[in-house]
């Protein structure tokens, strides 16, 4: 099919407005201001949506504006996607430009399930290096390291007082598809948290000024868990009643921190490069 006439005569799409519940709910979720019991975040736009199809995200719906779709390649995804979706709109410019943060929007937008990943099945190598985020509240923030992961190849992140929803708009914009693509654990408390890393042989280390050692000092080269404390806070207190290290960035400025997604990225890649490259300094 090439055309959005074709994939609209194919499938059975029902053509809806702004009233409509299934409007509402986009926006609730984009706004961040309803329960959203399911996990759907809204993806718009063809590469986040080319991603959900590799990925093979649930799609709840699929919501088609004919007016915006001008090309070939989004018609075809429409058609990729309409076929595993479970409902199927369309709806007027005006509709879908209220709805979308796009200058120029592509005319395919879906809600989508976040993946769900099961820890039991979650089987470290000996060289994994996670990202624990204690408490972090700034859903910007969570969507940036998530992007790092990806980038930098760790092998799961972990969520600790957990203060933000994994599908708030922001923090699906600054993952840029990776909250597709790296494995998040969240963790009802600190404790439960460090038990399973101590009992799978991880090594803790947390971000820490304190620390008499800099991070480049470290030669990590095993099983690596780095924690990262909330933009206000810092770590939980209960994270230094057990086993741990401590590693530092230093701060040749004026300034005594970094934002923690710059921090994390810091040590991320520091303790990847280490552990799966090889390589050290």
């Amino acid at each position: 099919m090439n055309t959005i006439e074709e994939v609209l005569a194919a499938h059975g799409f029902l053509a809806i407005g702004e009233q409509n519940p299934k409007i509402k709910q986009v926006k609730g979720i984009l706004s961040n201001s309803k329960p959203n019991p399911h996990k759907l975040f809204v993806a718009e736009g063809i590469w986040i949506l080319k991603m959900c199809e590799q990925f093979r995200t649930h799609i709840d719906s699929l919501i088609l504006c004919p007016e915006h779709i001008r090309t070939s390649e989004a018609a075809a995804l429409a058609e990729k996607l309409a076929q595993r979706a479970e409902n199927l709109y369309t709806v007027s410019a005006k509709t879908y430009e209220k709805l979308s943060e796009r200058d120029r929007p592509d005319g395919l937008m879906a809600l989508a399930a976040l993946p769900s990943f099961d820890l039991a099945a979650f089987v470290p190598p000996q060289n994994a290096v996670v990202l624990v985020l204690d408490g972090i509240e700034i859903p910007g923030n969570v969507g940036t390291m998530l992007r790092m992961a990806d980038g930098a190849g760790l092998d799961g992140v972990f969520l600790c007082n957990r203060k933000v929803r994994m599908t708030h708009p922001k923090l699906i914009k600054g993952s840029q598809g990776a909250v597709l693509s790296v494995p998040v654990f969240p963790f009802e408390s600190v404790g439960e948290c460090r038990a399973w890393l101590k009992e799978h042989g991880f090594t803790v280390y947390l971000a820490d000024t304190r620390a008499e050692r800099y991070y480049f000092e470290e030669p990590y080269g095993k099983k690596t868990a780095l924690v990262m404390g909330s933009e206000r806070y810092g770590i939980t207190r209960e994270w230094y009643d057990g086993a741990y290290e401590m590693v530092a960035i230093p701060m040749l400025g004026k300034c005594d921190s970094l934002n923690v997604g710059v921090a994390a990225t810091v040590l991320c890649y520091d303790a990847s490069v280490k552990n799966k490259l090889k390589r050290t300094r």
